[in-house]
């Protein structure tokens, strides 16, 4: 039996990278998952890994910066898997870049897929967590708000700044309906991260050594059984709190 036997969760960006891991996790521990995300053909390839293991999933295409799609992805969670326990704000769209050289339709861009996608699924699944006599929300942000250097990092590091907050509020005014939020701010090895690395090597290499446990988190075993243990009963008494996971390489505080 896993610790979340009889749980259903929500995941975005689920379809690869951080996302997928943290969908096999939770997964493997019982979970029934709504794989979320805006790439079917990734959405059914994590589908099927977690049906190979005997877990439970479907695959719910959506783009979080649609209000319409987040609307449809609870209502399809809930008529097919019977509710929403746990909700995963994984997915964003965002770049990094100097600040001379952001357009306005990229920060509106970040931000519909950041913090407004963040806000209106939390609203979208209050109900149905409230239904079930609570519920785990898991928001993904970024260790690159408190960089000593933010260059590149604006337009990331704020909107993820922005998530940080709604995560504070909603732990704040949903605490009494038995609903628990948290944030997670990663580091882990994604497509994204791994192109990087491989066009910069020597970059690549100085942030490795950065890091003070020596490795680049897998997305699984490092961050999805993290998530695992913030949505399960062993964490009860945590809510609006941002946990490091990044082998120890920011300081928050």
């Amino acid at each position: 039996m896993g610790i979340l036997d009889g749980k259903v969760a929500i995941v975005t960006g689920a379809g690869q990278g951080i996302g997928r891991g943290i969908s096999l996790a939770l997964a493997k521990e019982g979970a029934a998952i709504a794989v979320a995300g805006r790439t079917e053909s990734k959405l059914h390839k994590t589908v099927a890994e977690i049906e190979e293991f005997g877990g439970r999933a479907i695959p719910v295409r959506c783009d979080v910066s649609a209000a319409d799609d987040i609307d449809a992805a609870v209502a399809t969670t809930v008529d097919q898997l019977g509710g929403v326990d746990i909700m995963v704000n994984n997915a964003n769209d965002s770049k990094p870049g100097k600040l001379l050289d952001v357009v306005d339709a990229d920060f509106e861009r970040a931000f519909a897929s950041g913090p407004l996608a963040t806000l209106r699924f939390m609203r979208a699944c209050h109900p149905h967590m409230v239904a079930r006599g609570g519920g785990s929300v898991v928001n993904l942000v970024t260790s690159a708000s408190v960089r000593w250097d933010a260059s590149n990092y604006g337009v990331y590091g704020s909107i993820k700044e922005g998530t940080r907050v709604l995560t504070r509020a909603a732990a704040a005014e949903w605490g009494r309906d038995g609903i628990r939020v948290n944030n997670v701010a990663p580091h882990a090895m994604t497509p994204a991260l791994q192109w990087w690395m491989d066009k910069n090597p020597e970059e690549a290499e100085a942030f490795v050594a950065g890091i003070p446990l020596g490795r680049v988190g897998d997305p699984e075993s490092d961050i999805g059984r993290a998530v695992v243990f913030l949505c399960s009963e062993d964490s009860r008494y945590l809510t609006g709190a941002t946990v490091p996971l990044d082998g120890g390489q920011s300081r928050w505080g």
